[in-house]
């Protein structure tokens, strides 16, 4: 620590810290424009110079370490003026916008200004006039407004790691733009739009459609993927005009991902406003006392013709704790434990030895501190944008990140080593550097029968380097991806990873499908597990059937809970025609579709997460509960209240609640303080897969497709990432 003196304050700052920082750290203010605490200094704004004593010249802040006795004043005259000077030198170019600018009024220009700048401009000529690229859906541009600070090029060369914007000319002559008029691609490009302290970069969606303080800001929960990101949702006239992050520095830091950011689009889309049910093969629109009895009727007459055992619920992964703890709470009062959220996997032969939910093994801060990751059957970068980013910090500061994947992924990150395989492969792969790592490694630490397992397979130069890398590294982590969660054999997969993480000290990690996975395992949305319970046993029923089970033994009824199972389940044929065979089906849904409607027998209109409470509880094991921002529309309902009422209509015991509150503080009481692990009792796979020449099947999810909401945000459907419908072939690389 060195003792420094600003204004006349004498405070302690961490040697070698920036000026601007411990200012800040003490609630000093010093204006700036390029500055940013996240990304490294360029200090070509001028706008925080300050009077530091002996210096000869006004200095920047941002630019100037703290020294030992440094005495700065922040408001001297001579500072005063050449911040003024600086604000002259701004304004000589910029137009006068503020009017019709979307920054105004919360344009750090705008402020400024106020407070530096001149009332009239000693400036005569003409203006520097610069024309404007399109650079895609997301973001708009005018260019006209920029003031150099840079802030876009380098977060794309820092955070999102693609150099999309880029700084042509010197001087006047300057300009920022993408180098070859390429639209901006980046899964974390909308940052840009916060970082420009002016109007030059804007939300295109947003674009003229409401001032700052016409809104009202609430905060909430993203819930298009585990991460759990921190936000801030804007509303004017109960309608959702934007979503902006809230800065959470053990989550989502300052950053959000554009399907976080711009999948509010899909909201108000094909919303389902009011309850329906099929009659005579024409759907009705019904008041909700007549659904609900409709409802209560078919699946008492479903259960007294088959049995309980014919009715399954299937939930969707980013419904809220509270709704899977209901739902499944309901389904097995009725007599069934035919409940599951897996709607993508394909294998659950492992499943009763699983942990008490999927973990990521550590907190979401302490994985960008990882000296070698390990992904397996992971696109990292689109399936969770944010936890990549932190690998890529990782990756910035030494770590080796290495994969054993399907596809060769564009990581937005160097790879220390990688093998490509296809999806029968990948099990090989892992195989050959568990077996790299028993060369060194306590072998008493595995089952005894990994030696034979492994013994056949052909130990390559990359097996060796990535299980040296993850042995040699002092915090190490391997993360199985959602193709892996998806992958015909995920349970040797597990296994093979546990092996692998065990062998060489990693923790071991699981990117889950949705927003609320983890809950869904607390809440006992699986067929094998009431509420946090280690096995059924604690149920009145048996073990139930798993989401494959309940198709390929097709059942008479089904819930149906938050999904399209066109594009939500791992096999879309097989689901759809069994709920098309199917004697009753209850649609839980904030949206129609055609597909929908062919298979269902009824419609419930729920609110989607914005427009209710709830809580979701992220890949860390981190529970975050959230408020509507907005009221329900016409007569949607929040699910959970639905969900109490049919449960008070089939008079079970137990659907009291006043509030989601009660629900959730339920279940917590249950829980308890639960040890945050992975490991499981795990068994030595019988065989390996082995890499074919055939062409295989990698079910893998669009960055876009992630949900329903996501799936109708217009902005979001016409992105690069969202037009690449292209086929990818892999090679075997190992």
């Amino acid at each position: 620590m060195v003792n420094i003196e600003i204004d006349g304050l004498k405070i302690e700052a961490q040697d070698g810290a920036m000026l601007i920082e411990a200012a800040d750290a003490a609630g000093i203010p010093i204006p700036r424009f390029c500055y940013h605490k996240k990304l490294s200094v360029a200090a070509n704004c001028r706008m925080c110079l300050v009077d530091v004593e002996k210096a000869a010249k006004p200095l920047p802040a941002c630019a100037t370490p703290v020294t030992e006795g440094m005495k700065v004043l922040t408001q001297s005259h001579k500072a005063i003026s050449a911040q003024k000077g600086v604000m002259e030198f701004l304004l000589i170019n910029h137009p006068l916008d503020c009017p019709i600018c979307d920054q105004g009024g919360e344009c750090d220009l705008q402020d400024l200004a106020v407070g530096y700048g001149a009332s009239h401009s000693r400036y005569n000529e003409n203006k520097r006039v610069v024309k404007n690229q399109d650079i895609g859906p997301l973001i708009a541009t005018d260019m006209t407004r920029c003031i150099h600070c840079t802030r876009c090029v380098r977060f794309g060369e820092e955070i999102a790691g693609i150099r999309e914007l880029g700084a042509t000319g010197r001087g006047e002559h300057m300009e920022i733009g993408t180098y070859v008029a390429n639209t901006v691609s980046s899964e974390l490009s909308g940052n840009v739009i916060d970082l420009c302290p002016v109007g030059a970069l804007t939300s295109k969606p947003f674009r003229y459609s409401a001032r700052n303080w016409e809104m009202k800001r609430h905060p909430s929960i993203a819930g298009h993927d585990c991460v759990g990101s921190n936000i801030d949702v804007d509303v004017r006239n109960n309608n959702i005009m934007r979503v902006v992050p809230r800065e959470n520095e053990t989550i989502n830091e300052t950053w959000l991902s554009d399907r976080d950011r711009f999948a509010y689009e899909g909201l108000n889309k094909d919303r389902l406003t009011a309850p329906m049910i099929k009659q005579s093969g024409e759907w009705q629109r019904v008041s909700w006392d007549t659904a609900l009895e409709f409802t209560l009727n078919g699946v008492k007459g479903l259960i007294s013709r088959h049995g309980a055992e014919h009715l399954a619920a299937l939930i969707s992964p980013s419904a809220t704790l509270e709704e899977m703890y209901l739902l499944q709470k309901l389904v097995r009062g009725l007599g069934s434990s035919n409940i599951d959220h897996r709607i993508r996997q394909l294998d659950f032969s492992e499943q009763n030895r699983a942990p008490v939910f999927p973990y990521l093994g550590q907190s979401i801060e302490s994985l960008g501190q990882s000296d070698s990751v390990l992904l397996v059957g992971a696109n990292i970068t689109k399936d969770q944008p944010i936890l990549g980013h932190r690998i890529r910090q990782a990756a910035i500061y030494g770590a080796k990140v290495m994969c054993v994947n399907s596809t060769d992924y564009n990581f937005n990150m160097p790879l220390a080593e990688k093998i490509i395989v296809d999806a029968a492969g990948i099990e090989m792969g892992l195989a050959g550097i568990a077996k790299a790592l028993l060369k060194t490694a306590n072998k008493n630490a595995v089952p005894s029968g990994i030696n034979k397992l492994l013994k056949p397979i052909t130990v390559t130069s990359t097996h060796e380097k990535i299980a040296s890398h993850l042995s040699k590294a002092k915090h190490s982590s391997v993360l199985l991806g959602l193709s892996a969660g998806s992958h015909p054999a995920f349970s040797t997969l597990y296994a093979l990873a546990e092996c692998i993480a065990t062998l060489s000290g990693a923790k071991l990690g699981s990117l889950t499908l949705g927003s609320n996975s983890a809950g869904a395992w607390l809440s006992g949305a699986v067929p094998h597990r009431v509420a946090v319970s280690a096995n059924a046993s604690s149920n009145e029923g048996s073990t139930g059937l798993d989401a494959a089970q309940m198709f390929a033994a097709p059942r008479k009824g089904y819930f149906l809970f938050g999904l399209e199972p066109e594009f939500d389940s791992v096999d879309p044929g097989t689901v759809t025609q069994s709920l098309k065979d199917a004697e009753f089906v209850v649609s839980f849904s904030s949206y129609t579709s055609e597909a929908l409607s062919d298979v269902a027998d009824v419609f419930l209109p729920i609110s989607p997460y914005t427009e209710t409470s709830g809580t979701f509880v992220n890949v860390e094991g981190r529970w975050q509960s959230f408020n509507g921002v907005v009221s329900p529309q016409q007569d949607t309902r929040p699910a959970w209240r639905i969900l109490r009422v049919l449960g008070n209509l089939f008079e079970l015991d137990g659907f009291e609640y006043m509030s989601s509150i009660e629900v959730r503080d339920e279940l917590k009481e249950q829980v308890g303080e639960l040890g945050l692990n992975n490991n499981r009792k795990w068994q030595c796979p019988d065989s390996l897969g082995k890499a074919s020449e055939e062409v295989s099947r990698v079910a893998e999810v669009p960055i876009y497709g992630a949900d329903a909401i996501v799936r109708r945000a217009a902005s979001l459907s016409i992105t690069a990432d969202a037009a690449d419908s292209a086929v990818s072939i892999a090679m075997n690389q190992l």
